[in-house]
């Protein structure tokens, strides 16, 4: 007998996430108090197992729904997701391993914003790449931030970033003089769980090809695992120059998804 239910537990959660660390770093981020009360996660049971997991998390506009497995648990992924339409808002963004966007079809006008894959590394793997001596590359400050906006502005304009992670101190600048050319920051990070997801890296377009973003991210690494064990990201596949960076500093490839922009289509 299967049935569907929420689950707040968080230790019964991090246990169901462990069995496959490096493809739910976002999930056991998650957990930390810093996101969990923006967070509901909600299982499907059978046999008094926890068969599959999906999460929303609700502190960005639009929510954001997770629903990320392993290839041979896309059905059971699917029966969940099918569960839990009623409770999911009327647009909301989207992770979903390959496939699982099918449930949404019939009732959601879905808008594809590309195909990713999950990278990891580990504390052990890691490759630290050292700036030169004349290369500034340090903590942003409150009293940067401004600054940093006016950076993703101009280097990434519409990029999706939730500004409560910049209280988390772990944002790298890399400056030259007064301005910043290059950034890597987070989306997740848990020192009490001992994992981070990095996001919002990007370079000035002046100044790309110079190896800024692999500097940058690896000092950020460097901070990261003084707290942590394992590091994610999500990078697009068709970002080449990206993934041979993180290659460089010895991420590995652990699985796919897509993001996609879901809306009820009685709500357009």
């Amino acid at each position: 007998m299967k049935r569907t239910t929420e689950i707040t537990d968080t230790e019964i959660l991090e246990t169901f996430f462990r069995k496959n660390t490096a493809l739910n770093i976002y999930a056991i981020g998650d957990l930390d108090e810093f996101f969990l009360a923006y967070t509901n996660f909600y299982a499907l049971i059978a046999d008094a197992q926890i068969r599959q997991v999906v999460y929303i998390y609700r502190g960005s506009e639009p929510a954001v729904l997770q629903g990320i497995c392993e290839e041979d648990e896309k059905e059971i992924m699917k029966d969940l997701v099918s569960e839990i339409i009623p409770v999911l808002p009327e647009k909301f963004y989207s992770h979903l391993t390959p496939g699982i966007e099918d449930v949404f079809k019939e009732k959601y006008s879905l808008k594809s914003y590309g195909k990713y894959f999950k990278m990891s590394l580990l504390k052990n793997n890691f490759k630290f790449i050292p700036a030169d001596e004349t290369e500034i590359i340090k903590r942003i400050t409150p009293d940067e931030f401004e600054s940093l906006n006016e950076f993703y502005d101009r280097a990434y304009p519409g990029n999706w970033k939730d500004e409560r992670m910049y209280e988390t101190g772990k944002y790298f600048g890399y400056f030259k003089g007064e301005k910043i050319i290059g950034v890597a920051g987070i989306h997740v990070y848990s020192s009490l769980f001992r994992v981070a997801a990095l996001g919002n890296i990007t370079t000035d377009p002046d100044f790309r090809g110079q190896s800024v973003c692999k500097k940058v991210t690896s000092v950020l690494c460097r901070d990261l695992f003084e707290t942590t064990d394992i590091i994610g990201l999500n990078v697009h596949k068709e970002n080449v120059s990206a993934i041979s960076c993180y290659k460089s500093l010895g991420f590995e490839i652990n699985g796919n998804f897509e993001e996609f922009m879901i809306c009820r289509k009685d709500s357009l």
